[in-house]
């Protein structure tokens, strides 16, 4: 057998079973990007649709949470940064959360939008959910490490991106 008939040989194997585990792979980070998109979307627009919220002070209030989580926080500095305007804070949070949502959904710039969400699930978690104990109770970590694989893959399929890049690559224009 030759290299050139080896290579024949895998191609065709890539239309069989190996041919759906390879596009099984392709797709795996898909359902993480669906279920981080939409769970920023939501958060997001809760958070601005919560009379409460969005207060510097009462009930269910976002400066109450950050004086409440003060003492026990890993970095008290962030929250004494953001208790100095709680309600323009607490907007930027969601926001954000928004933003994330929507990029990672429609994968629209993924890595950025992935750091983003990597960075805001870091800042919660030193911050209000620090004092979780055991850890693993805490959501916050759990949502910075499933963030990870999407700053590394961005969104390479179903996306806005991966349509910009095949465009570019075709020489076409958006």
């Amino acid at each position: 057998m030759t290299y050139g008939m080896r290579m024949d040989t895998h191609i065709h194997r890539l239309d069989g079973p190996r041919g759906k585990r390879d596009s099984a792979t392709r797709y795996a980070l898909l359902p993480l990007r669906l279920f981080l998109g939409a769970t920023f979307v939501y958060a997001g627009l809760d958070k601005l649709t919560d009379s409460s919220f969005l207060r510097s002070g009462g009930a269910g209030s976002i400066g109450d949470t950050l004086r409440a989580a003060r003492d026990s926080a890993a970095v008290p500095a962030l929250i004494d940064l953001a208790l100095e305007n709680p309600a323009g804070f607490g907007y930027a949070i969601a926001l954000g959360e928004l933003a994330v949502g929507i990029g990672t959904l429609l994968g629209l710039f993924g890595r950025l939008a992935a750091l983003g969400g990597a960075l805001i699930s870091l800042s919660l978690w030193l911050t209000v959910s620090w004092a979780t104990t055991p850890y693993y109770y805490g959501n916050d970590l759990a949502y910075l490490m499933a963030w990870l694989p999407l700053v590394l893959a961005g969104a390479p399929y179903l996306s806005l991106d991966a349509a910009w890049r095949s465009r570019r690559r075709s020489g076409g224009y958006l």
